[in-house]
């Protein structure tokens, strides 16, 4: 049941935008499961999921800006192409899917993902980079991000299975992001799902998501990386429990 009081209903989506803009600009990716984890209770998935697109890629944006000079972009070009090609696909899956059913599943996404990051640093086998897994895993991801505004979920896991250097990882999933979310944007618009309250919620929702990356940029600078990724994760992973129950 969505939350309809009006002062909830604005909490909900403004702390909800801050808190992804910190875990965007800190980490390169995880907007789309925070925002998922808050909007889903305020607005039904489709709502929740195109006001999410178009916010991934304004809060992406800053970040890339901000750190094109430290990134390495050079892994990036083997996953758009199929991201891209992907979106369509979990457009049309999210306009076939039960609302209940929708909620479960993001909850069970982030519950594994959390928990295969808590446990992946424990995880000694070096996997090297393959062109065409590359692409699959960009095509699943861009279905992801038109199902459910995941789709930098796969990439991140899988560059950081391949150790590459920090720099490397986040000029991979974070552009990617940011891409794909241009591609949804456009196809949500065209199936009509951008509509006037979405356009609307989003200007309210704009300064908070713009000031939680600008805080989230600096973090990334100066804190504890191991603990600030356990902090978040442990975040994340009790908005997957709270989405399951």
């Amino acid at each position: 049941m969505l939350i309809s009081d009006p002062v909830i209903f604005q909490s909900l989506l403004l702390f909800g935008a801050f808190f992804a803009g910190l875990v965007q600009g800190a980490t390169g990716f995880g907007s789309g499961i925070v925002l998922n984890a808050f909007w889903l209770h305020i607005l039904e998935p489709s709502a929740a999921i195109s006001l999410n697109i178009v916010s991934c890629l304004f809060v992406s944006a800053l970040p890339i800006y901000k750190l094109r000079k430290t990134l390495d972009f050079s892994k990036l070009k083997s996953f758009v192409f199929f991201g891209v090609i992907g979106i369509p696909t979990g457009l049309l899956i999210l306009t076939m899917t039960d609302p209940s059913i929708f909620k479960t599943t993001v909850g069970f996404i982030l519950v594994i993902f959390s928990i295969w990051k808590f446990k992946s640093k424990d995880i000694l086998i070096n996997f090297k980079s393959n062109p065409t897994l590359d692409k699959f895993i960009g095509f699943i991801s861009g279905i992801l991000g038109g199902f459910a505004a995941l789709g930098g979920i796969l990439p991140t896991i899988w560059v950081n299975l391949q150790r590459l250097p920090k720099n490397t990882q986040r000029g991979t999933y974070e552009p990617f992001i940011f891409i794909t979310s241009i591609a949804a944007v456009i196809s949500f618009y065209f199936a009509g799902f951008l509509t006037l309250d979405i356009f609307y919620n989003f200007l309210k929702a704009f300064p908070a998501l713009m000031l939680g990356s600008w805080i989230g940029i600096k973090i990334y600078a100066l804190i504890n990386e191991a603990l600030f990724r356990h902090v978040i994760l442990g975040l994340i992973f009790l908005a997957g429990l709270v989405l399951l129950f």
